[in-house]
């Protein structure tokens, strides 16, 4: 077994290749979102042991970085394999501690491992350039280094996944990290951390920091002077605070924050395919994706139809707890985001939207919210401008290209968008003129560690995933030669 919650030692912090408890003792509680029950109580980082980890990690950092691309290579394709063996555990405290279904947490561990060998075969691709000076008289040499200690924060809705996609990258480059993961789902990462060190990370390049006073112990992380890197996916609004704390020591930043993707269906797609499209854009983790289909923007010839056969398909959707393996939705990450749900629903029924299927909490334990359908929505439904961040399909209509596209540039995220029609010279002249820093076309699952991965406008700075990965985690160094 890689990972045994009935070992006290594992609920600790992972900080130098150790098990150690907070500074001062401190703990939280791992609650399982299907049942509400305690799954066990983790350690709770405090300030110092934020700026311990960065120390440990600036310790070990002149050696990683002096190590050979290809042993950094070996060991991400070790770390790679490993978790293929442990797939079946690591499932299951994903569904433990997120409550996705089964199938989603075994294709996130897939997708998660994918990022360990992307990064593996990219760790000997640093290449930096030689170059004549314009005026000939001069040589340009252009290398690439590791930035230095980076800290990773991750969000809870791909405990595995989101450290794997930053861990990747930062260790193929030769940085050590502190990952600071969410506090809903801290167990994945601890598990990663001795994962990696089974694979052969020297003690001190992965530590693992779960906390619940996260301000704090970030604001610790990103002054401290040794921090030359901050990755982070979540929301917006963490996003710019986490920018301003960073900006006291001008750290280098990669940002994934909130989306509100656009699904547009024209009138001369396939609605069959677009349908199937959807519930994969809408329906993958329950909804709880930063790259989940938000609004569906359908041409009004078609948009009944979309509208009542994506209800019917969504009402066909078995929800219950993800260790039911028969289970398509899981519950939603705690009770307030399932209420938060709720009242997004509520509040745009009052404005005339209609239910087609779902609207309503199941009663018993558990933050379920149904699969849910609502249409006949207002361009300026208050719906239409929040990340719902769970199982709910509003459609609005449109007439024609232009207002299609006008809709869906109507948010001040630009994160995923999704195009689905029959005319391919529509589909990229849409995708074009759409402000998304990624869009699937007539394809609803647009995730791949070979692709660069990030959004535009308040959606983020710097792409994860593809080479444009890993080199967020190097800066280009100029060495003027004259030979």
């Amino acid at each position: 077994m890689l990972y045994d919650l009935n070992d006290p030692n594992v609920s600790q912090l992972f900080i130098g290749g150790q098990w150690t408890p907070a500074s001062d003792g401190a703990t939280f509680d791992v609650t399982d979102p299907a049942t509400g029950e305690l799954i066990v109580a983790v350690a709770s980082g405090s300030e110092d042991d934020a700026r311990r980890a960065v120390d440990v990690a600036e310790a070990a950092r002149a050696e990683w970085a002096a190590t050979a691309p290809r042993a950094r290579a070996e060991i991400l394709r070790r770390a790679f394999e490993l978790m293929n063996e442990h797939r079946e555990e690591l499932a299951t405290l994903i569904v433990r501690e997120s409550g996705k279904a089964w199938s989603d947490a075994q294709g996130e561990v897939t997708y998660a491992a994918e990022f360990f060998r992307w990064f593996a075969e990219e760790a000997v691709r640093a290449t930096g350039h030689v170059q004549t000076a314009p005026n000939g008289d001069k040589r340009i040499l252009t290398v690439l280094q590791p930035v230095g200690v980076a800290v990773l924060i991750t969000p809870w809705n791909f405990p595995a996944a989101m450290a794997t996609r930053k861990i990747g990258p930062a260790l193929a480059a030769g940085c050590p990290v502190v990952l600071k993961p969410a506090s809903d789902t801290p167990l994945t990462a601890l598990a990663l951390g001795l994962l990696l060190q089974d694979a052969g990370v020297p003690d001190g390049v992965v530590s693992v920091l779960p906390s619940r006073r996260s301000g704090a112990v970030a604001e610790a992380m990103l002054t401290h002077p040794a921090t030359r890197k901050l990755s982070f996916t979540g929301s917006t609004e963490v996003g710019r605070t986490l920018l301003e704390l960073a900006a006291r020591n001008v750290v280098n930043c990669s940002m994934e924050l909130g989306g509100n993707a656009p699904f547009i269906v024209f009138g001369d797609a396939d609605i069959d395919a677009a349908v199937e499209g959807a519930m994969v854009a809408k329906m993958r983790n329950g909804g709880e994706s930063c790259i989940a289909a938000n609004r569906f923007i359908v041409e009004a010839s078609v948009a009944a139809e979309f509208s009542q056969n994506l209800a019917t398909a969504m009402a066909d959707l078995r929800v219950g707890p993800g260790l039911d393996r028969q289970s398509q939705v899981g519950p939603m990450i705690n009770e307030r985001a399932a209420d938060d749900i709720a009242g997004m629903v509520s509040a745009s029924l009052t404005h005339g939207a209609k239910v087609l299927t779902g609207g309503e909490r199941p009663s018993g334990p558990g933050a379920y919210y149904p699969p849910t359908v609502i249409a006949d929505l207002r361009p300026d439904d208050p719906i239409l401008e929040l990340e719902i961040f769970g199982p709910v399909a509003p459609v609005v209509s449109f007439d024609g290209e232009e207002e299609a596209v006008a809709l869906a540039n109507a948010t001040p995220f630009g994160l995923a968008a999704y195009v689905y029609t029959g005319d391919l010279a529509r589909a990229l002249r849409v995708s074009e003129r759409i402000d998304a820093g990624m869009v699937g076309v007539n394809r609803g699952f647009i995730s791949d560690p070979a692709a660069p991965f990030g959004g535009v406008k308040q959606s983020g700075l710097g792409r994860e995933g593809g080479h444009e990965g890993l080199l967020e985690f190097l800066e280009a160094k100029y060495i003027a030669v004259d030979w």
